[in-house]
């Protein structure tokens, strides 16, 4: 039974894609065409609603949007390959805590930073919306950097800081820290990541 991810350039599509290849699961890959709209194409809108990528559809046929819920199921459905630390010890509880955290601030964050406009009804407000955003993001890699140990789970090196290298290249103003830039380049050159960050984010 085979996987089905709905991606494109860009998105967080690339750390499902890195969880899947990761994990040797089969999967299809679908590239969505936002130049062309196609997120909005009746097509697309029956499989996701939402109209967002990434979204994953299981093999029987269950749909499932949110980065970080995709790959937290995709570490659960195949233990032992590396994904996440063991459910019940302390570096599974760690990684949960950092995946949700990086879900709520910084993911969400980088969109009010890149699309201010949608998170006010004034358009004489934007500006605001982004500084706010840059001081939160600028923030929120702080409390990561001193958090890495020197992985986000402790010892095990995860998914989660996977989905930690795709957040830092995304934002313009990375912050000077040797952590987090050493982290980065282990999965922009990790032999499983590398292909997919060179296709997803890379420069």
């Amino acid at each position: 039974m085979t996987f089905t991810l709905y991606t494109n350039k860009g998105s967080g599509g690339f750390v499902v894609e890195a969880a899947l290849a990761q994990a040797a699961a089969p999967f299809t890959l679908v590239t969505v065409d936002y130049g062309n709209n196609e997120q909005n194409s009746p097509a697309y809108a029956r499989i996701n609603p939402m109209r967002q990528v990434p979204a994953l559809v299981l093999p029987d046929g269950t749909l499932m949007t949110e980065s970080a819920a995709i790959v937290m199921h995709i570490a659960n459905a195949f233990p032992g390959k590396g994904l996440a630390p063991k459910p019940g010890t302390s570096a599974h509880a760690k990684f949960l805590r950092w995946m949700l955290f990086m879900a709520v601030n910084l993911y969400e964050t980088d969109l009010r930073y890149f699309y201010p406009e949608r998170y006010t009804a004034d358009r004489s407000g934007i500006d605001g919306v982004k500084a706010a955003a840059e001081a939160r993001l600028t923030h929120c890699f702080a409390l990561i950097e001193a958090a890495l140990d020197p992985w986000l789970a402790g010892e095990e090196f995860s998914i989660a800081d996977v989905y930690l290298a795709m957040l830092v290249n995304w934002w313009p103003k990375p912050a000077a820290s040797a952590k987090l830039t050493a982290l980065t380049a282990r999965v922009a050159t990790d032999p499983v990541y590398q292909p997919i960050w060179a296709r997803y984010v890379s420069a």
